[in-house]
């Protein structure tokens, strides 16, 4: 035990401490987290347009006219289909911040670079002219969602970092004094915007020469296939699940390190199947999506510790673990489990480290078999909020269908199954330090 401690304190923590420290990481991470509101208000319209309820859809016709569906869904074209745009933003946001620059300039030169490296034009014949000219016109929605976030990802981070390097060498119009700070700030931020819309613009132009005709052709070729591939298969979700796992052992919060590489996936993935959804298709492109993590797998929180708080109300002897499970319960309701992590504690504990990491694989690999046999349904593209209570979260993530919520009941006993003996062998070593206080 102590030589898997001093592993987990003397390897593991210092590598993970600084991959969390990561500026980029973080600003990717908590730039991504600015689309999850509109998201999830997008998703409440999706909910109401496919409610399974007998006779629903004839009614909502009969009331509001055929084109009840089209209209219902406007909202959700409008969050779900600007999601890169507004990660862009969000992403260079935070970056600027972690670097003490205008923040806000940053996020509008990094939305402006995004559709400058995104192709979109028209063409029209002018007046007197021979021949049409190209223009540039209509934005196309589908590189403003998931399709086009890893693009908006890479040129956040790219337009920030010469955005800051020009402001730190201080090649910048200084306004005298007296100005107000808005427009002080707005010449600031000319020349450095002026520098990355034209570093995109030749980057475009460069390469639209090549067989790969846009910047959104290569990322998706280069990194969106390999990555995909990797979040999409059930080896590289195993290895995801492990680290997150693996970090929370450490003290560290594996989910936001984690998600910040593997989210931009995960959501990309949640969108091609809410459209799939959407469309009526009968079997849906992807298993492994945000909610398949979030509402499946972590039941009560990274580790899937509801299980454990249950047995603990159940079957704890030591006052200290009954007193821990009923403070815990209702937080594991809502999948907060800080309470369990840290109070019981489970980080840096070899013994219940142990089903921590076993209970979650073991969970995601039967979900797996369970949506890919089509046992149960896929993630709908729904984006149920991480928070929603365990059976309520599975039926809504599954597109309102029960096989979720038997799924998240399964998974919750096979985690039950998973901790019971771990806790017992923990529970029994409190009571004895108990009963020896006493004496």
């Amino acid at each position: 035990m102590s030589k898997f401690n001093h592993v987990l304190e003397n390897k593991v923590m210092p590598v993970a401490a600084r991959i969390a420290g990561q500026r980029h990481l973080q600003a990717l991470r908590d730039g991504l987290i600015l689309t999850m509101p509109l998201i999830i208000v997008g998703s409440i319209f999706l909910i109401l347009g496919f409610l399974p309820i007998p006779g629903y859809a004839e009614f909502m016709a009969r009331t509001f006219g055929e084109a009840w569906l089209t209209k219902l869904l406007y909202p959700v074209g409008a969050t779900f289909d600007i999601m890169a745009l507004i990660a862009g933003f969000g992403i260079a946001y935070r970056l600027a911040e972690k670097y003490g620059v205008d923040a806000l300039s940053a996020g509008a030169i990094s939305v402006a670079a995004f559709l400058l490296a995104t192709p979109y034009q028209v063409s029209f014949l002018a007046e007197g002219a021979t021949e049409e000219v190209l223009v540039g016109g209509a934005i196309p929605a589908a590189l403003m969602g998931s399709k086009g976030l890893f693009v908006a990802m890479i040129i956040a981070m790219l337009s920030t970092e010469i955005y800051r390097y020009i402001i730190q060498k201080k090649i910048v119009i200084r306004m005298p004094e007296g100005v107000p700070p808005a427009v002080s700030r707005s010449f600031v931020a000319l020349i450095p915007g002026a520098i990355v819309i034209t570093v995109i613009w030749l980057l475009r132009l460069l390469v639209e020469q090549t067989d790969f005709e846009s910047l959104h052709n290569i990322v998706a070729i280069i990194l969106g296939k390999p990555l995909g591939a990797l979040g999409g298969s059930l080896i590289g979700s195993l290895v995801a699940v492990f680290l997150i796992q693996l970090l929370w052992s450490c003290g560290l919060h594996g989910a936001s390190i984690v998600g910040g590489v593997m989210g931009p996936i995960w959501l990309a993935s949640m969108d091609a199947n809410r459209i799939a959804f959407q469309g009526g298709a009968e079997e849906l492109p992807n298993i492994f999506t945000q909610q398949f993590f979030d509402i499946f797998i972590y039941i009560g929180g990274s580790g899937a510790t509801l299980a454990l708080v249950i047995t603990m109300l159940l079957f704890a002897r030591s006052q200290q673990m009954k007193q821990l499970g009923r403070l815990a319960v209702g937080p594991g309701l809502f999948n907060i489990n800080e309470p369990i992590t840290f109070g019981m504690p489970i980080v840096m504990n070899p013994l219940l480290i142990v089903p921590f990491i076993l209970a979650p694989l073991a969970i995601t690999v039967i979900t797996y078999i369970a949506m890919s046999t089509g046992f149960v349904a896929r993630p709908s593209g729904i984006a149920v909020p991480w928070t929603m209570p365990p059976i309520i979260g599975g039926y809504l993530a599954a597109g309102s269908k029960f096989s979720g919520a038997i799924l998240q009941f399964v998974n919750f006993i096979v985690a039950f199954l998973i901790y019971y003996p771990f806790f017992r062998m923990w529970d029994k070593q409190k009571l004895a330090e108990e009963q020896g206080a006493a004496k």
